[in-house]
Order: C-alpha cells, then structure tokens, then sequence
C-alpha cells in the first residue's frame, strides 16, 4: 500500500503562481511514475502532469509551459509548479502513483484550487 497525502491547495487570483505537494508513505516500486491529474466539477479526471522515477515527463497539453513537475525520488516526493494560472484551472487536484510494473495507481484524497477571474 501507498498512502498519498497532498497539500498546497487553495484560493487564487488568475495569473498567479501556486505550488502543490505531494508525499508518499513509501514507494514500492523502484519504476513508478508520480503525478498529478485534476478533475473540475462535473468532469471526468484527467491527467496535467507525471514524471518518472527516471527522470520522463508528461504534460497536458493545456499546461505546457505554464506548469512544471519536479520530484524527490529519496523523499517520495513530486511538486507542481503552477505559474499564470487560468480559471479553467479550477478542479481537484489529485496526487497519484502508478506502479509501472503492475500499473496499479494510487490515489490522494486530492486538494481544491480554485482560480478567480
């Protein structure tokens, strides 16, 4: 099992910068995949950004440019930058970790950010 606990969700002004945290109980794969996907109200899930525990990145296209994803791979840590954010941003954000092995994903309880216009 992995626990995922999230935090650096909040309320913020369009154009502004806001920065989520993610910290895994453990890891239990040494090639995982560490993320985030957000889900905006009476919407299906969708991913914004994952990153490899080599190093590979994946970004929604809608993102590109204005978010970035890094990680801690000895803390079991992954972080989301999110810089000139829009309101079409607003969601729950979830933190996630996918087994590459088995592809078994495992989900945080997520954390709303919501961007005024």
């Amino acid at each position: 099992q992995v626990q995922l606990v999230e935090s650096g969700g909040g309320l913020v002004q369009a154009g502004g910068p806001l920065r989520l945290s993610c910290a895994a109980s453990r890891s239990i794969s040494s090639v995982n995949a560490m993320g985030w996907y957000r889900q905006p109200l009476g919407k299906q899930r969708e991913l914004v950004a994952t990153m490899t525990s080599y190093g590979s990145t994946n970004y929604a296209n809608s993102v590109k440019g204005r978010f970035t994803i890094t990680r801690d791979n000895a803390k079991n840590t992954v972080s989301l930058q999110m810089n000139s954010l829009k309101p079409e941003d607003t969601a729950v954000y979830y933190c996630s970790y996918r087994n590459l092995a088995t592809l078994y994903d495992y989900w945080g309880q997520g954390t709303q950010v919501t961007v005024s216009s």
